[in-house]
């Protein structure tokens, strides 16, 4: 019996979407609809696939307003910033097409008498998406465009929090003209997906979720020699130096803040440890309090709303339970939580923390917090800064602020992550790969490489007679 899929929004902690999932037959169904299609779509030329996806990006534009109240509804972000994870959706997804030529051009040996020699580019054949809840846009246009326009089906699976956002993919491709059974959103178990891919019915898997999750994936995968994308999450630490003056400073400030709390902490590239070069430690620490007291937590439906709930009661009494063995432990809690009247200490509004005192003995500076706490460190040295930062089993990304750059170049290399900021966090450069190390995953979607590893190389060699 197919399982029924129940969103239950965080912001009355009622149903708010229903879906009936999909029988195994359905599926294998639906993989057959996505092969059959296959051989047309692998002879249209990248210009013919190009015009699709910008149609069907355009569809997210023109319905930017309505899914976005969804995504508020579904997942609980704040309705004014909603929108923005349709503009990075459309940066990421018109930067892959426009880079699409070039990518997944030939690549020519040098030239010999009598000998043509080339790799070529061959798309893999049926690519499954699983994306996450808490940018179920932004990390499912990652894999699904790519993978599209070089000439691969999608199997888009959404999380069952935000059913709708793979319903709007399919529906935008549709509508942008193409063939039935190219993209196909399916309403599926976990166990559904781990059989799809054990079942060698897929060529290529990207998922976005937890460590533990993505370990169930590669389990299935074991032996049968497909292609994994995995991307696990981060505990992304940033390094404040010595060397800013007061105005950047407070630029440092105002971008470490929105870097830890923007959508309620739950980014997997969001700022959860904060190490500060001892001479601007207290004016860094008074000022990030100032404005994380800032905030306003309500519903999110509501425009002057900044930070929403969590994505459930459980994810907050996680953070929550945190905090409070970090404060057991001897760290000092700086935000009067009695301020936000919504975090009523169970439930999944919270109210941002910001915790000194902290050390790596306590959970809230070692593993994931995927909430709105961050824990602030004073440093005596960049060494001091580099051990604390790589000190953890996860590296997706990492910041360092500063005015010299190449003291943030040497200090970015010793640093164990797929991607050193300067002067910046929480950014997803689409130019660029996007990937980790340590338990943060394998592979590497957007960029030329994002290409790579959704095909594979054929390699011709002609010799004249």
């Amino acid at each position: 019996m197919p399982q029924r899929i129940s969103c239950i929004s965080p912001v009355d902690n009622k149903v708010y979407v229903e879906r009936e999932g999909i029988s195994d037959a359905e599926l294998d169904r639906r993989c057959h609809l996505a092969r059959k299609a296959l051989p047309a779509w692998q002879r249209c030329d990248l210009a013919a696939r190009a015009e699709v996806c910008r149609k069907a990006l355009k569809y997210f534009e023109d319905n930017r307003v309505a899914i976005s109240e969804e995504i508020s509804w579904q997942m609980g972000r704040p309705i004014q910033y909603a929108g923005g994870e349709i503009s990075g959706l459309l940066e990421r997804g018109h930067y892959m097409i426009d880079i699409a030529e070039a990518a997944l051009a030939d690549q020519h040996g040098p030239e010999i008498d009598g000998i043509e020699h080339f790799i070529r580019r061959t798309p893999l054949g049926l690519v499954l998406t699983v994306a996450p809840w808490n940018y179920p846009l932004l990390t499912a246009v990652n894999s699904v465009l790519p993978a599209l326009m070089a000439g691969n089906a999608v199997l888009l699976k959404p999380s069952a929090q935000t059913p709708l956002t793979g319903e709007h993919f399919e529906k935008a491709f549709r509508e942008a003209g193409l063939e039935e059974g190219l993209l196909q959103c399916v309403h599926i178990s976990h166990d559904q997906t781990a059989e799809l891919i054990r079942a060698k019915k897929v060529e290529f898997s990207s998922f976005t979720g937890s460590v533990a999750a993505g370990a169930k994936i590669e389990k299935a995968a074991a032996g049968n020699f497909q292609g994994l994308g995995l991307e696990l999450g981060g505990k992304d630490p940033a390094y404040v130096r010595a060397d800013l003056d007061p105005e950047q400073l407070s630029n440092a400030v105002a971008n470490l803040v929105d870097g830890a709390f923007f959508n309620s902490g739950q980014s997997c590239c969001g700022i959860e440890r904060i190490y500060v070069q001892q001479d601007n430690y207290q004016k860094f620490c008074d000022e990030f309090i100032a404005q994380v007291n800032s905030y306003k937590l309500g519903n999110p439906l509501d425009s002057a709303t900044s930070l929403g709930p969590v994505v459930r009661p459980g994810a907050a009494n996680w953070v929550r339970q945190q905090t409070q063995l970090a404060v057991k432990a001897g760290a000092t809690a700086c935000i009067d939580t009695s301020r936000f009247s919504l975090d009523c200490g169970d439930s999944a509004y919270l109210a941002p923390q910001v915790l000194l005192g902290v050390d790596h003995s306590m959970s809230v500076m070692t593993e994931e917090s995927f909430g709105p706490v961050v824990g602030i460190m004073s440093v005596s040295s960049d060494e001091q800064a580099v051990e604390l930062m790589n000190d953890s089993d996860l590296g997706l990304t990492a910041s360092i602020w500063s005015n010299e750059r190449n003291t943030v170049a040497r200090l970015g290399e010793q640093i164990e992550t797929g991607t050193v900021f300067m002067n910046r966090c929480d950014y997803l450069d689409p130019a660029l790969a996007w990937t980790g190390v340590k338990n943060t995953g394998r592979g590497a979607s957007l960029s030329v490489l994002g290409y790579q590893q959704l095909t594979r190389p054929k390699s011709f060699h002609f010799k004249s007679t």
